[in-house]
């Protein structure tokens, strides 16, 4: 990452969280939100930030701020999904998947 500064936050009016890297929007987690649950639909990295951990710090900067909220996850959007997977530390926030 170097000295790549990426700054999170929760756009609310928008249904989204945006990561920036020096005012410029890098990438993007979108979502649906209810009561309890916090759903990750998709994630976006520009192009232009690819492999500089924009993705990554984005996700994680989303779920604690979920978890801050006392929200759960459920991850439809597959790379938050995977993050879950390699950081099991987030495990506990995903809402159990509903039975057939």
């Amino acid at each position: 990452m170097g000295d790549v500064q990426i700054e999170v936050s929760d756009r609310a009016d928008r249904h989204r969280y945006e990561a920036t890297v020096d005012g410029e929007v890098a990438g993007k987690a979108f979502y649906r939100r209810d009561h309890t649950t916090v759903t990750f639909t998709h994630t976006e990295v520009d192009d232009a930030f690819e492999g500089q951990g924009v993705g990554s710090t984005l996700v994680r900067w989303a779920l604690d701020d979920v978890r801050r909220q006392g929200l759960r996850v459920r991850p439809l959007c597959p790379f938050v999904k995977a993050y879950i997977e390699r950081h099991p530390e987030y495990a506990d926030l995903v809402v159990p998947a509903e039975a057939p």
